[in-house]
């Protein structure tokens, strides 16, 4: 399996469903509801709804800000990487209100050197994904946020920074991603993962052109 996006109810997909190992020609599968429950930590509740979407808020990033301070005081030098992602970190782009948070540890698998600290700081585990890049997902204790921890050098990491900071410089494809979440943010969806999912064949289209820009560039 794997938004970064968002939610209580979420898995890595979110913040960027195609952000995956498959290949981009290959046809990808929406996750089931037996995957979506496997690899949350808690009971889930469903959402049965459409996903809640607004306006660009100028005040994520220093929520971004004072969450990684909060973080970075916790873990000191475990954090090897602390970035703000997904699309709260687009500035211009309707998101989630939820602060989607990139850490990077020397080894993800090891809970105990992370998920303890954080926990005792108020930090709540949600999502463990060994499968798929020994994947993480923590609530924030006060703030609305997913904290999506990998092993430092991850290949996932790269896809998730690099689709942010096309989105970022790149104004067609930033609306052409919005204007495909909001159509589809109007739909009832079961858990927000399966709206995600949904996400794929924009993200996918949007990441070869970053991926393929790259290379020109290099």
């Amino acid at each position: 399996m794997s938004e970064n996006d968002n939610a209580t109810e979420n898995v890595s997909k979110e913040t960027g469903p195609i952000l995956s190992e498959q290949p981009l020609s290959k046809e990808y599968a929406p996750s089931t509801e037996e995957q979506i429950l496997a690899v949350r930590v808690g009971q889930v509740a469903p959402l049965n709804g459409p996903i809640l979407l607004v306006e660009y808020d100028p005040e994520w990033p220093r929520l971004f800000e004072r969450e990684a301070a909060r973080i970075r005081a916790v873990l000191g030098e475990r954090v090897l990487l602390l970035e703000h992602a997904g699309s709260t970190s687009v500035p211009g782009l309707a998101a989630k209100p939820r602060i989607d948070i990139v850490l990077a540890v020397a080894d993800s698998s090891d809970e105990s050197s992370y998920v303890t600290p954080l926990e005792e700081a108020g930090y709540v585990l949600r999502v463990r994904e060994p499968d798929w890049f020994q994947h993480r997902v923590l609530k924030g204790p006060d703030t609305d946020i997913n904290l999506h921890v990998f092993t430092q050098g991850c290949s996932e990491i790269d896809r998730m920074l690099l689709f942010r900071d096309w989105l970022r410089r790149n104004e067609a494809d930033r609306l052409l991603y919005e204007r495909t979440k909001k159509e589809l943010a109007r739909q009832n969806w079961k858990y927000t993962q399966n709206y995600a999912d949904a996400k794929t064949s924009v993200v996918r289209e949007i990441i070869a052109r970053a991926q393929a820009d790259g290379s020109r560039a290099g």
